[in-house]
């Protein structure tokens, strides 16, 4: 009956512990700001139900070679792999941790020679199986596991966001190369036009019809056009290692579709359409604030306060006690001191209550260090949530100023054009100088390239749209 009373008693106290908090589940509690995007008109129009980010990669990205490219990045990168071995090393410790509720079994063999002046040699031995087992009266095990589960949830949310990280480097880089060829282009078509000017005022100078100072301009704007073009050569093959890197492969080419011949996400975006490529209307953006909640870096942050959460609840069940039963079972020849042969089963119980008393304030130290890192982590993670919002603000904004510009490049192409055309055929009339005919070129040159960066800032606004959103990680 007092065995009985004392487990009653036991069990009476951990009941009323357990109303302390000591068993309690995390709970994400941490108000957002409200009017998180900002009350700017554009993003109050790109508002929807749903997330952009729910959107997979493939859905996302739909050239078929960038998705192969990211495809074999997210094969052979090492910092992805990196990212997987500790998802495995955190699952491991979470295994260790659940395995610790049952009792730990050792065999501890053990034999002694001993002599005692001129009497014979005393042997003796003892061969046992001992078992030792820490009973959770009071959370500290539990709160481990439910920690080392949450390190596991952060460790996962860590290879998500390589594998965005990764996807976004890819995505950009290969635009870059589309940017680069388009730009190639533009100057190799330069390069065909401002060569025959050239040698027609050469033309015109031999026939005494021109100055040698319009030569040697419109020579020096060719030569110009040279270097652009060596320039653009060699950025190629910079854009085309760094690829190369993120694949873990030696340099070599890399395969890619013409500018513009594949859409971002949406089907109405097909071909070399230019400003769909960026234009808001074409976005589900998903803007309700626990639609950041997609992100990794905002998951990772959750999940950080979950662990800090349990290791302050490991660290109040510290002050309480502890029990550990232990025991032993074996073979002896040496039993109460009297040594027999042969020997005899042994059997040994042992339980043990260690209750605090005083430890050097170690563990009001612990609980007071739990305690100031929840409260850190809880500030991080409001400002991250700030930051996920201004984030989605500024490339939505970045969206929308690369559709603005669009129509504004484009005709500014085709009225440089029209000028281009005209001024030289002035110039053949002897209507207009060759002056006039270089600033049309140069012009008409800038605002073909300024274009064409454009577009590529707008692809890169919706790549930045769609990860500030938490997209990427399926």
């Amino acid at each position: 009956m007092r065995k009985l009373r004392n487990i009653l008693i036991a069990v009476a106290a951990g009941t009323m512990l357990s109303g302390c908090g000591i068993y309690n589940k995390y709970e994400q509690k941490t108000e957002i700001p409200e009017n998180l995007f900002g009350s700017h008109q554009d993003v109050a129009n790109a508002t929807g139900n749903q997330s952009l980010a729910q959107l997979s990669w493939r859905e996302f990205f739909t050239d078929p070679q960038l998705q192969q490219l990211i495809e074999q990045v997210l094969a052979n990168n090492t910092d992805l792999f990196a990212a997987r071995i500790a998802i495995q090393k955190s699952e491991a410790s979470l295994k260790s941790a659940r395995l610790a509720y049952l009792p730990s079994l050792s065999f501890a063999p053990q034999g002694s020679l001993s002599k005692f002046d001129s009497n014979p040699w005393s042997k003796t031995y003892n061969l046992q199986l001992k078992m030792s087992w820490d009973v959770d009266l009071f959370g500290s095990l539990t709160n481990k596991k439910r920690a080392a589960k949450a390190i596991l949830f952060q460790s996962q949310v860590s290879e998500e966001s390589t594998r965005a990280n990764l996807i976004s480097i890819t995505a950009q880089q290969y635009y870059l190369l589309q940017l680069l060829d388009r730009e190639l282009e533009i100057l190799l078509m330069t390069d065909s036009l401002w060569k025959a000017s050239l040698e027609m005022e050469k033309s015109l100078f031999e026939n005494g019809k021109a100055y040698s100072t319009a030569v040697n301009q419109m020579e020096a704007s060719y030569l110009s056009v040279k270097t652009q073009i060596v320039d653009t050569k060699r950025s190629i093959r910079s854009t085309e290692n760094e690829i190369c890197s993120l694949l873990g492969i030696t340099p070599q080419h890399i395969e890619r579709s013409y500018w513009g011949s594949s859409a971002l996400h949406h089907p109405e975006a097909a071909g070399n359409t230019g400003q769909r490529m960026f234009d808001t209307k074409f976005l589900t953006i998903g803007v309700p604030a626990q639609m950041l909640e997609l992100r990794p870096d905002i998951r990772l942050l959750n999940f950080e306060m979950e662990e800090a959460f349990y290791n302050t609840q490991a660290a109040r069940s510290a002050f309480y006690p502890s029990l550990t039963l232990s025991g032993a079972l074996g073979w002896t020849n040496s039993g109460g001191g009297v040594i027999t042969n042969p020997g005899k089963l042994l059997f040994e119980a042992l339980g043990s209550l260690t209750q605090p008393i005083f430890q050097r304030g170690k563990l009001s130290a612990n609980l007071k260090i739990a305690k100031l890192t929840e409260e850190k982590l809880k500030k991080q993670y409001v400002q991250a949530i700030i930051d996920a919002g201004n984030d989605v603000n500024e490339a939505i904004a970045d969206c929308t100023a690369a559709r603005e510009k669009f129509y504004y490049y484009r005709r500014q192409v085709e009225v440089l054009n029209d000028a281009f055309v005209g001024t030289h055929e002035l110039m053949d009339n002897g209507k207009a100088s060759y002056l006039e005919v270089l600033t049309a070129q140069e012009s008409l040159l800038s605002a073909q390239l300024d274009e064409a960066e454009n577009m590529y800032d707008g692809a890169q606004a919706v790549i930045a749209l769609y990860i500030a959103l938490g997209g990427a990680t399926k």
